[in-house]
This record gives C-alpha cells, structure tokens and sequence, in this order.
C-alpha cells in the first residue's frame, strides 16, 4: 500500500488541477496485482448546483465505450465462433456487399486501419430524418467514401466503431446495451455500468440523480447535460452506438481491467476468450494502436513515460482514461468531467502524462 505522502503528493497533483480548471472534479482508482491501492474522488461532479464528486460518481465514459463496449462484445463472439478477426464486412452485414468497403475485415475496424474517416457530424442530418435515426445512420455509413485504402493507414475512426456496434447487434440479434449487459457486465456482477437510451434517461436520473457527473452546458442542445450522452452522434441515435454513449463508475471499470489485464499476463480469466483478447493486444506495422485498445505513443503520449510497450488503454473525450501496464500489474483509472462546463477546455492533455509519470514513481519505485 501507498504510504500517506505517496497518497499525500498524488492527492496535492490532481486538487492543483483542479484549482487551475484543469476539470472541476475526478476519481482515480489505482491497483496493483488486481489490488486497489487508491480510490479517491476529488472536487466536483456539477459546478452548477454544486454537488461533490464521490468514489461511485458515475461518468459519461465517451470513447471508453470502444474497449469496453464494443471490442470486448466482439472478443466474447469471436471466442464463440460466431465471427471472426478476419472475417470481411461483405460477409456479416449485407448492405456492404459489393461495395468498396465489401474486404474491410473486422480486425481493420478494430485498429481503425479500415480506411474509414476519423469523424462526420452525422447528427445534423440525423436530427431532421423522418425515418428511423439508427437506419438512416446506417444508411449514411454504407455509403461514406473511404478516404484511404482498407488496411494500408491507421485513422481513429468513430465511424468503423459504430459499423462494429452494428456487427453485433446483426450477429447477436440483440441492440448492443442489451447484449453487453446481459454476455458481459450481468455475469461479473457489474452494475453500474450501463448505457442512457434516451427513453430511460429519467427512470436513471430518479436512481442515480447526483452521482452522474455533469459534462458539457451545451450550446445547440441549449441545456447542461447531465445523464444525456455528451456524444452528438451518438444522441441523434438514442444514446446508444459502438463508439460512445457508455456511463459508469471507476471500479465497475476495475473489474474488466481485471480481466483484461489477466489475459495479457496469461492468466485464468472469467469471462472474456483470452486468445482472442491477446491477439487483439499485438501490434501491426509498427501503429500506436492495437485492435480495441490504444497502447503508449513512443512520444508525448497520454499514458507519461513509464508505460511499457505492452501496455493498453484509451482516452474519452469527456476526460476519461484507463491504462493497464501488464509488466507491472498496474491499473490506472483516472475519470473527469473535463468538459463541464465547456468542451473547449483541453488543459488536460499536459496534465495526464503528469499525473501518469508521478503515480509511476509513486507506486511503483525504481
């Protein structure tokens, strides 16, 4: 365990962040060996009606919604033989037959080398559709232009994520917060770890009011969202989709990082098919990013300097991140609302390697 200075210097890290609105508020959850060595919650979940951050403070996850949603969904039905890695689009969803997007394969999706773009405002064609917001979605995605060769560059893509959320939901015959819930979160006994349709979003709001953090007072929605995905794409369609629209707590997210990080160190898992996530966690042609998971840049990278090449995770827009650095056993969930009350502040991109390289040598002595 941390002794109280090490707990002391962390804790004096993040409330001077803070004090420079950095972000209004946060949770870090440190583990070693699938121990938690520090859970601390630190100044506020809404600036607003000011309502203190807490331990089980619930976030709008944002881009942690891909990991923990959508490739982890994918790991559990490659382990059943229903999909493969390899498996091209023209053979899973019909629409993409005989298109040039018919070849992209699954893995290309998952390490965003599809060919796909980073990002398209679909919502502002979503919002005035008279048809069903997710068809026509889908429809937009059939047909976007590729802006590279499949396979050849490696482009974050919110689109090819929202194409795998589609894989699932076609494959498993489920809507994809139906599926990872009932084939991953329900079995390891994770609660607080859900998706907001925008039908349920005041029966949630009546069960966890002031633990949901706030994020961003939003300028064409004219309203402070809280409990409403921060993600435009993602609420055009109901809240829910491959790429954003996850909620949760810190530890709800330590029990996967559990699993995750057991299958990389060659462990027993729980649940979810360690050959798959493995393979998933091996880099191709020299990119930062692996099939699911981010790993740290060789420079200026997110994760500090002490991250080793084995590592992964991932960054959320709203001031979400997680790594988990298997040469270690270290776990590191760090939650924001960074984007309360606007999401022009990006403070934070100095602050995270910062705050990554002192828990390092904090915790970790060498």
């Amino acid at each position: 365990m941390p002794d109280t200075e090490q707990m002391f210097r962390i804790d004096r890290k993040i409330e001077q962040a803070i004090s420079g609105n950095v972000f209004p508020g946060a949770v870090l959850l440190c583990a070693l060996d699938k121990k938690i060595v520090l859970h601390r919650a630190f100044g506020r979940a809404n600036i607003i009606d000011n309502t203190l951050m807490q331990k089980n403070s619930i976030f709008d996850l944002a881009s942690l919604t891909k990991p923990f949603v959508t490739a982890l969904g994918i790991s559990l039905l490659a382990g059943q033989k229903k999909i493969g890695l390899d498996q091209e689009l023209g053979t899973l969803l019909y629409r993409f037959r005989g298109t040039d997007k018919s070849e992209i394969t699954i893995d290309m999706l998952l390490r965003h080398t599809s060919g796909l773009p980073a990002y398209k405002e679909y919502f502002k064609t979503l919002v005035t559709a008279e048809s069903d917001p997710k068809k026509r979605l889908r429809t937009l995605l059939a047909a976007e232009p590729l802006v590279h060769a499949p396979g050849t560059v490696q482009v974050y893509s919110d689109p090819g994520y929202m194409i795998l959320g589609w894989i699932i939901e076609t494959v498993s015959g489920l809507s994809l917060d139906q599926y990872i819930h009932h084939h991953l979160y329900a079995k390891l006994g994770i609660e607080n770890l859900f998706y907001i349709p925008t039908e349920s979003r005041e029966l949630i709001l009546s069960k966890y009011g002031p633990l949901i953090a706030a994020t961003q007072d939003c300028p064409w929605r004219k309203t402070l969202l809280r409990g409403e995905v921060d993600d435009d794409n993602t609420w055009a369609v109901g809240g829910v989709d491959g790429h954003a629209g996850l909620f949760g707590d810190a530890f709800s997210l330590f029990i996967l990082c559990c699993e995750i990080l057991d299958a990389l160190t060659g462990k027993q898992t729980r649940l979810i098919p360690a050959e798959i996530i493995t393979r998933m966690a091996r880099h191709k042609n020299g990119h930062d990013m692996v099939a699911g998971f981010d790993t740290p840049a060789k420079q200026n990278s997110s994760a500090g300097i002490y991250f080793s090449p084995s590592s992964v995770g991932h960054l959320g827009f709203t001031g979400t991140s997680f790594w988990i650095d298997p040469e270690v056993s270290l776990i590191v969930i760090f939650l924001t609302n960074r984007v309360h009350p606007s999401r022009a502040n990006d403070r934070i991109k100095k602050f995270r390697p910062t705050l990554h390289n002192l828990i390092r040598e904090e915790l970790i002595k060498r």
